[in-house]
């Protein structure tokens, strides 16, 4: 399996630190609000790494966090009248809602930052002490130029850096890139008491301790959007290797930017869409297939457009599950020799979707190796197949799709009133030799978005 590591910019073979584990960290959202589209894609994508992993045989220790104190939520506690705890246990409910929606499997670990603030002024009082912290008025800052291969993530020089940051003038700073470890408190702010006063955690400082405190000083993987890279990601080698003198984690993985309509995604420009509105309109299994439709590493385009297509393609893959599942309650036997023939077939699918997904979880070619099987099972499992075939059919898209998470939803499917009354009419009529009217009543029916299949287990339906 190779793995596209963002620290040396190519394909490296995957090896754990650990043989059959793996050891995984992924930045979780800031809880203020609802969570957004193009956070929800590196939800999505590392979640989609964690179960092929485990697919593999590896026990994978999953990490994400949720930023519970921060600016943005301290100010919207502060809007609404109530604390900011209060204000993330909301949110953080609400997270668990849309997660679990779009088939995101919970983490082995949801660390808060507020449950760690002892853990944290530890490792700040670490860095103060080898020399790569300094105080000022209550704030304590990181020292970058004394960590000499700071920048290392982002392929720049930190004199590059400075050139071309926009940078929030401090004149407390002593570089323009250092980067606050602890923030003094101020008046409306919630505040621990620290050695350096009462205060509270920067940004970058609390993936490098969540991370240290539950998987250790060196991690296999750490993960996140394109627009982590830097600084927080940057912010998090340098304080957590300034610490340790150890590497902090072996691949550094980050997926692409989302534009919406073609057009960056952002809420001046009104084109900024959450999950829960999303949720609105369509299925939240939409949302996932349509993630995993592309490689994680590329930009994508999102749009009504793409997911009525993205909509579309899923409920093809249904049809073939309803398909398979309808005829294996209705057959029976052993495999056939012309079965057995076209058998190896299957094989031939699985290792080609092994072979797609170890190539830095091409998610695209693994859906694209889906649908071959899919189209396969359409064209040689009928009513006269074997029941064995059927099932080792439906063995192998089951698996396959599970990998992924998709099309494993039980689908209650509830015709109203009117639907099942046109359909027993039909079968009335063809029994009393009508077939004009059965023909009326199947084009009826198409029209309502309704296609019939005539087997000899009976008539068969399903949507378009």
């Amino acid at each position: 399996m190779k793995l596209y590591n963002t620290l040396t910019r190519k394909k490296e073979e995957f090896v754990p630190l650990e043989e059959g584990k793996v050891k995984m960290y992924v930045c979780g959202p800031t809880v203020y609000n609802y969570f957004h589209i193009g956070n929800a894609r590196p939800f999505i994508i590392f979640d989609t790494l964690r179960r092929y992993l485990e697919y593999r045989g590896y026990e994978v220790t999953y990490v994400q966090n949720f930023t519970d104190v921060d600016d943005k939520i301290i100010n919207k506690a502060n809007e609404e009248g109530i604390s900011a705890e209060e204000l993330a246990d909301k949110y953080i409910n609400e997270y668990f809602k849309d997660a679990d929606a779009l088939g995101i499997k919970r983490a082995t670990i949801h660390p808060r930052v507020t449950e760690n603030i002892k853990d944290i002024i530890e490792f700040i009082k670490d860095l103060e002490n080898k020399g790569y912290a300094y105080v000022v008025d209550g704030d304590v800052y990181f020292d970058t130029k004394k960590f000499k291969s700071y920048g290392k993530l982002s392929k720049q020089s930190i004199e590059d850096l400075e050139a071309g940051a926009r940078i929030e003038v401090n004149e407390k700073k002593k570089n323009p890139m250092d980067f606050a470890l602890w923030k003094a408190k101020k008046e409306g702010e919630p505040g621990w008491d620290s050695p350096w006063g009462e205060g509270r955690p920067g940004w970058h400082i609390e993936c490098s301790v969540m991370s240290n405190r539950y998987l250790g000083e060196t991690i296999d993987i750490h993960a996140g959007g394109q627009d982590l890279t830097f600084p927080h990601h940057e912010n998090e080698i340098a304080q957590s290797e300034a610490r340790s003198g150890k590497v902090f984690s072996r691949y550094w993985l980050h997926n692409g930017y989302i534009n919406v309509n073609n057009e960056k995604m952002s809420k001046s420009k009104g084109n900024f869409f959450t999950v829960r509105d999303i949720s609105k309109q369509f299925d939240l299994e939409v949302v996932r297939f349509f993630m995993l439709s592309a490689h994680y590493k590329n930009p994508v385009n999102f749009s009504d457009e793409m997911l009525k297509q993205a909509q579309s393609g899923l409920e093809r893959l249904y049809n073939t599950r309803g398909k398979l599942e309808f005829l294996l309650e209705n057959l029976s036997g052993n495999l056939k020799d012309e079965e057995k023939n076209i058998l190896d077939k299957l094989s031939y699918y699985k290792q080609k979707f092994i072979e797609s997904m170890d190539d830095d979880i091409n998610t695209a070619d693994a859906i694209s190796v889906i649908f071959e099987l899919a189209k396969f099972i359409n064209s040689n499992v009928s009513e006269e197949s074997s029941l064995e075939f059927s099932k080792k059919c439906y063995d192998l898209f089951i698996e396959l799709t599970g990998v992924l998470n998709i099309v494993n939803k039980k689908r209650e499917e509830n015709l109203d009133e009117e639907i099942q009354k046109l359909i027993d009419e039909r079968t009335k009529a063809k029994k009393e030799k009508n077939y004009q009217l059965a023909d009326e009543i199947r084009q009826r029916l198409l029209d309502m978005g309704i296609v019939l299949e005539d087997t000899r287990q009976g008539t068969k339906w399903r949507r378009v």
